[in-house]
């Protein structure tokens, strides 16, 4: 039987609430309501570890970053060095391997099993050869969230550079071998730098402000622990609301540009009769703040920061629909830890190896769910449970806890209330037992070791992204 191909999608910081057809009714997104209406949304996937090279990491590996070893931004730590990979797997099975945009790995130029890379670097170079324009002309940093327009011609753009090589990619493939492309997009990380004719779309629109729970009214007040990434990298937490919606605006701008792109990814598959043998699978490696309970960035397990879109959609004739999964929603809690083993078993690949994920199209079907354990830095912490969650970060020991199902937006803390002690004390008892279990260094006698304190701002080094393009690297966005 011929073996299917897979298109995988992934944005950069992409958070769960950010497609319309999944609810969201202030964005434009077409093409991802396509796949959301053709496909299966997996509505409650979490990136266990939300930042960009753990994320990325788990992908190729199926381990969770306490796993694999990679808990932070390190490119002195190689996860995926001796291991076998996603794409290695695949390449081994017969598949043509190829990434087209933002990989974030250490050393910036490692394959890890494709047959072939092309990376944002390659964009800032080749740009830089026709003497042309980039998109990073602006002097935004690549963690500030002030919006900032660019007045450039769609086809110069990083957006549209990396769905051209994609295109370029399917239509001079090796048409005897099934492929597995990974287009990886590096928005809607920022900066917030949206060209002038998506910015428009949203400019006048009514957009809703960002939520604010009872528990981030007062910064005097709040659990600072869970604001240091806001501190170090942004200032969203001074910004006003006014501000913090005209971020929003350039952020829906970033995701809309990605989209409208990816349809001339989709068409051109489309006159290439590769829809039929292809699976197609969005995702994000981790989500953004945005704003919400006065921050900004990810790290912490807060849904704005670790809560992320997945949507799979299965080979079909354009025009027909699989009815097992055409516009189907999965409740159940997955991570991105399980799209190594779907993908696998989508492609019909065996692995015997080690892995922490499980195959979805299977997963679904059954009727247990799973408890999320979070874990980012050795700093951040979570657990999910029945529509519960508790979050502790050794940062001054701050916590928080949500009872889900009530309360989505996490707008109510409930881990001072006396009347869900017991409850707290159930979920605080399941955390430590996880974090000891990948790191008993971090607890002693059986609580959370407090790593160290902030008290204000200034307890934090700033970082909010300042880089040229001359210096190599593969974080540019």
């Amino acid at each position: 039987m011929k073996k299917p191909n897979v298109l995988f999608i992934t944005t950069d910081q992409q958070r769960y609430d950010t497609i319309a057809a999944l609810g969201n009714r202030e964005i434009y997104t077409p093409h991802l309501n396509w796949l959301a209406d053709e496909g299966i949304s997996f509505t409650n996937c979490y990136s266990a570890c939300p930042l960009c090279m753990p994320a990325r990491a788990t992908i190729m590996t199926g381990l969770q970053a306490q796993h694999h070893g990679l808990t932070g931004n390190d490119s002195n730590v190689l996860p995926m060095k001796g291991r076998a990979t996603l794409p290695g797997i695949l390449t081994a099975n017969g598949y043509q391997t190829r990434a087209e945009g933002k990989m974030h790995f250490a050393p910036m130029r490692a394959c890890y099993g494709f047959e072939h890379i092309d990376l944002p670097m390659d964009y800032f170079n080749e740009k830089r050869r026709e003497g042309k324009a980039s998109t990073r002309l602006h002097g935004v940093g690549e963690n500030e969230v002030e919006p900032v327009i660019n007045c450039m011609e769609e086809r110069e753009t990083l957006t549209h550079w990396i769905v051209d090589r994609s295109v370029d990619f399917v239509e001079n493939r090796d048409p005897t071998r099934p492929f597995f492309l990974w287009t990886s997009f590096p928005k809607p990380h920022p900066p917030l730098d949206p060209l002038l004719q998506y910015w428009k779309l949203y400019e006048d629109a009514q957009i809703a402000p960002p939520e604010v729970g009872d528990w981030a009214t007062d910064l005097s007040r709040a659990p600072l622990g869970f604001y240091r990434a806001t501190f170090a990298l942004n200032n969203s937490w001074r910004m006003t609301e006014e501000q913090l919606v005209r971020s929003k605006k350039a952020y829906y701008a970033c995701i809309t540009q990605i989209d409208y792109n990816l349809g001339i990814l989709f068409a051109r598959m489309r006159e290439l009769n590769l829809l039929e043998n292809t699976w197609i699978i969005f995702t994000s490696d981790h989500g953004d703040m945005m704003g919400d309970h006065r921050m900004g960035a990810k790290y912490n397990h807060l849904e704005g920061s670790c809560h992320v879109p997945l949507i799979i959609k299965p080979p079909a004739e354009f025009g027909s629909s699989v009815k097992e999964f055409a516009g189907q929603r999965c409740e159940k809690t997955v991570t991105l830890a399980d799209l190594m083993p779907t993908i696998l078993s989508i492609c019909g690949a065996e692995y015997n190896g080690e892995t922490d994920g499980t195959d979805l199209l299977r997963y679904r079907k059954t009727p247990e769910d799973r408890i999320f354990f979070g874990s980012c830095e050795n700093r951040y912490f979570a657990v999910i449970d029945k529509g519960w969650k508790y979050l502790q970060t050794n940062c001054n020991g701050d916590e928080l806890m949500f009872h889900l199902e009530e309360d989505p937006k996490e707008l109510h803390d409930l881990s001072k209330d006396e009347a869900f002690a017991e409850k707290k004390e159930e979920l605080k008892a399941l955390l430590i037992r996880e974090v000891e279990r990948s790191n008993p260094g971090l607890v002693e006698n059986g609580r959370l070791k407090v790593k160290d304190h902030l008290n204000t701002i200034g307890d934090v080094p700033r970082f909010p992204g300042l880089n040229t393009t001359v210096f190599p690297r593969d974080s540019f966005h």
